[in-house]
């Protein structure tokens, strides 16, 4: 994938401020556009745009294809008329502006979204045939999504294995159907407006300049519709128990592997068609992103099949995929896409020969490279025009995070990087995003924590662990004024994107 050099910034749109406890697509993420363009972007990256699961992480959705309620804007609601002012500005608990507190957020926007639903029924019929539209578009995969969350519902949210065995295994569906049709329609009219406020947001964002990287897990969650209506498609026997699961082995960072536990693929049973599932779950994600980033990108050459009643990763074996096969089969139904290869771990000449040969950026994160004992490949004097370098990542600490720790530790990190980059000022994390700028990586993208200099309070997610993860947000008021006036500046500096013969962009410098 050859792009223009450009840069962008790293937010899920959960991130956003906006007093309904948790981002959405309302005026807010209009305004981090605006916010965007004025900065000289052209990139906004987000994680997965599913609904969450347990422990809310985006990469364990209950669909592939399905986009997460909970991003629904009540103001947008209100402007379509489908709530009143009383239902949108009453009752609104208190939330902390920068931290999501799931739980409560859940039971408050479900309650908002049920009130929308009920005016929406009584909408004129232009409006449902409206939606009619969309829910035969999708119903690939919008019919089994809406049976799998109406049964969730009616079994009080509890592991699709659990339910009654007659709709667990899809028997007796059309008496299952017919007892939650009330549920099925609320669940279609989710997805119908999901559908409908993130398509004119990102119409607004390609408008002004902007396109949006998306990001898709290789693996599909246990608890998911996905596998719940295509379990041949799957490690799993037919009662649910699982035959085989994801993880890593074990490594310097853990003595037993990780256990994932996600179900794998049938790759020759995925074959027969010529990878038919695969096709449309890409084709969806591009029809929410302009580009994609396909998160453990090595999971295509070779992947780490675990045992289902394993206790740990240390029993798992490496077992080859036909990442080849695959991407060849996409390219010819759909041509050359531009999806992002995530990269990052141990990774094998095969799995940098498939990434190159489908002409797929990788990814350089640039505190892996620090230290004397750092991965030098990730520092920009070692990169290539032909991937994508960020600052840190979302499991990652904040930059300045890392910075602290380091210092604190006295590992000599710190002090490394300030020889590296020749900077022995107070703002160390802005050398690292200037020298990501200055990178000769075509794609250039910093996470938002990391534009706004925060502390490890802001990290996004520890991996391995449950439970307050996924929950920072921002306020505008974190944002400094010259902020965006100051990137910009950055963007004409190293030319993200390059100027063109008839521009003459002033580049202001800053005297302090």
């Amino acid at each position: 994938m050859k792009i223009e050099r450009s840069a962008g910034i790293l937010l899920h749109p959960t991130s956003l401020p906006g007093k309904f406890g948790i981002g959405d697509l309302g005026p807010n993420a209009f305004e981090f556009v605006e916010f965007l363009k004025k900065a000289g972007q052209t990139l906004w990256q987000v994680f997965p745009l599913g609904p969450t699961g347990y422990g809310d992480s985006p990469y364990q959705c209950f669909s592939a294809f399905a986009g997460n309620p909970l991003l629904i804007s009540p103001e947008l609601l209100y402007k379509d008329g489908l709530l009143d002012d009383n239902e949108l500005h009453d009752n609104i608990p208190h939330y902390d502006s920068h931290k999501i507190d799931f739980g409560s957020v859940i039971n408050y926007k479900y309650s908002l979204l049920r009130k929308a639903f009920n005016n929406f029924k009584k909408k004129n019929v232009q409006f449902e045939n409206e939606c009619g539209v969309f829910c035969e578009k999708n119903n690939y995969w919008l019919d089994d999504y809406s049976l799998f969350m109406a049964a969730k519902q009616f079994h009080g949210g509890i592991l699709w294995t659990q339910w009654n065995p007659t709709i667990a295994l899809r028997k007796n569906i059309p008496e299952w159907k017919n007892k939650l049709k009330d549920e099925i329609e609320f669940q279609k009219f989710l997805q119908f407006t999901f559908d409908k406020q993130w398509t004119d947001l990102r119409i607004f964002a390609n408008n002004n300049g902007i396109k949006i990287i998306g990001d898709m897990p290789i693996f599909i969650a246990y608890d998911s519709a996905d596998l719940w209506a295509n379990k041949e498609l799957f490690t799993v026997r037919e009662d649910g128990s699982l035959e085989f699961v994801a993880g890593v082995p074990p490594d310097y960072f853990s003595a037993t592997g990780q256990l994932w536990g996600n179900p794998l693929y049938k790759w020759k049973e995925m074959e027969k068609d010529n990878f038919a599932w695969w096709k449309k779950r890409i084709s969806k994600l591009f029809e929410m992103a302009d580009f994609l980033r396909i998160d453990h990108f090595r999971g295509f050459d070779a992947y780490w099949e675990i045992p289902g009643d394993a206790k740990t990763a240390i029993e798992g074996r490496w077992v080859k995929a036909p990442g080849e096969k695959l991407f060849n089969s996409i390219r010819k139904s759909l041509g050359d896409l531009p999806i992002i290869a995530e990269d990052l771990g141990v990774i094998t000449d095969s799995v940098e020969a498939l990434r190159d040969n489908f002409d797929f950026p990788g990814i350089k994160i640039l505190q892996f490279g620090l230290g004397i004992d750092g991965d030098k490949k990730f520092l920009p004097h070692n990169h290539i025009k032909n991937c994508v370098i960020h600052t840190g990542s979302h499991d990652n600490e904040t930059t300045l995070g890392f910075l602290t720790t380091e210092k604190n530790k006295n590992s000599g990190i710190y002090e490394w990087a300030q020889k590296y980059f020749n900077y022995y000022g107070d703002n160390l994390t802005y050398e690292l995003i200037r020298s990501a700028y200055a990178s000769v990586a075509n794609i250039c993208v910093i996470p938002m924590q990391d534009i706004l200099n925060l502390n490890n309070e802001a990290r996004m997610n520890l991996p391995g662990t449950l439970g307050g993860n996924w929950t920072w947000r921002f306020t505008w008021d974190q944002i400094s004024d010259g902020l965006a006036n100051h990137y910009k500046e950055m963007c004409v500096m190293f030319e993200r994107p390059p100027l063109k013969k008839n521009e003459n962009a002033k580049i202001i410098v800053d005297e302090e």
